[in-house]
């Protein structure tokens, strides 16, 4: 795993579970750019994303109806994020709506796990 500045009681590792590696993969590198280092064929770990961390196999996805954290990731440009979240093969799940400090949209990736992109 990268080596960051740690920082005492400060959140740094996430680990997400997804179904495929590889489709993962290029999911995040196609619509986010996204750098991936591999730790074996079960574990991938991403980094300077803002905080590091990994994708592990499972056959378990994570949404928020099912109590589940939210992920969310930040946009300079909304619009074209949500088109690039499309063309890499994810489903918007909430289209681009406004709420208290900016705008945002929900998606499922190529998992079914679902994450959030907003902008000021």
């Amino acid at each position: 795993m990268q080596q960051q500045k740690n920082q005492h009681h400060s959140i740094n590792y996430l680990e997400i579970p997804v179904k495929d590696i590889d489709k993962t993969k290029v999911f995040f590198n196609q619509v986010f750019a996204w750098e991936f280092v591999d730790y074996g064929a079960d574990y991938s770990c991403f980094v300077d994303v803002g905080i590091t961390g990994g994708f592990f196999v499972s056959d378990r996805c994570f949404t928020t109806g099912s109590g589940c954290p939210l992920i969310v990731i930040y946009s300079r440009d909304l619009e074209e994020s949500q088109s690039k979240v499309v063309q890499g093969g994810g489903q918007i799940s909430q289209a681009i709506f406004s709420f208290p400090g900016g705008r945002r949209f929900h998606f499922l990736d190529v998992n079914g796990n679902e994450y959030a992109v907003w902008s000021e």
